[in-house]
């Protein structure tokens, strides 16, 4: 256990924090959940998969955190609280210690703490997690988000996953007021959710081709100026010996 705590242990900015560590199956896989114990006595809980480490890598590889916004993304975002009837949407990528929006519709902040981030739970499974009623769920009930602006009720994340298998974020709808989902709606967030993946891996191999354009026009410059350099040795190797056998 005390492995594990130095593993996915983190700083949580919170005065006389006390942090106790279980473990926790939410269908798969294990993984481990930060009970965060503040001044006030109000505990908040959320779970780290057990692959974290990786996932947080696989996250930071795609280099799409704290980009500008694109409207790739905005449209899949608005689709999502068109098609589930939502006033709030967004696209949430989780990184160690807060959940950053690459999109989002109906919702100002640009990201939140991860300890008070629905999305840290939605990432620990393939399945849509879905919350009918935030203030009759225990592990949402005291979150500043469920208590205050912008006071949600419900909740369906759709996860985000890598072709590694690991999930970095969700594509989120969120609600006032306490509801369902049809099969319909949810099966739309399903299909929606592939398409952003589909489209954070077709951002990373665009930037990884112009890199490698990159590299390849630096490296034929490079040869360009080797080529030049060698053929001015030579012409000065030939204009020295022209003048030694006319001398």
């Amino acid at each position: 256990m005390e492995s594990a705590l130095k593993l996915f242990g983190r700083r949580v900015a919170l005065q006389k924090i006390k942090i106790n560590v279980t473990l926790l199956h939410v269908g798969q896989p294990i993984g481990v959940v930060l009970f965060i114990r503040t001044r006030q006595s109000k505990t908040m809980s959320y779970p780290i998969p057990e692959n974290e480490v990786d996932r947080l890598n696989t996250l930071r590889g795609y280099r799409i955190l704290d980009t500008h916004p694109e409207d790739c993304f905005d449209d899949l975002t608005w689709l999502a609280a068109l098609i589930c009837r939502t006033p709030i949407s967004f696209i949430s990528l989780v990184d160690e210690n807060r959940q950053w929006f690459k999109s989002k519709m109906g919702f100002e902040l640009c990201h939140t703490p991860r300890v008070d981030a629905f999305c840290a739970h939605a990432i620990m499974s393939s399945e849509l997690f879905v919350v009918p009623d935030a203030a009759l769920d225990p592990r949402f009930a005291a979150n500043p988000f469920v208590l205050g602006d912008p006071h949600i009720r419900f909740y369906a994340g759709a996860p985000l996953p890598a072709p590694n298998g690991h999930h970095l974020g969700a594509l989120c709808v969120v609600d006032r007021v306490p509801r369902q989902l049809s099969s319909e709606q949810l099966e739309a967030l399903r299909i929606l959710s592939r398409q952003v993946m589909a489209q954070v891996i077709l951002a990373k191999n665009l930037h990884d081709l112009r890199t490698t354009l990159k590299e390849r026009d630096d490296l034929e410059q490079d040869m360009e100026e080797l080529i030049q350099e060698l053929q001015g040795s030579v012409r000065r190797k030939v204009d020295d010996g022209s003048e030694g056998r006319t001398s």
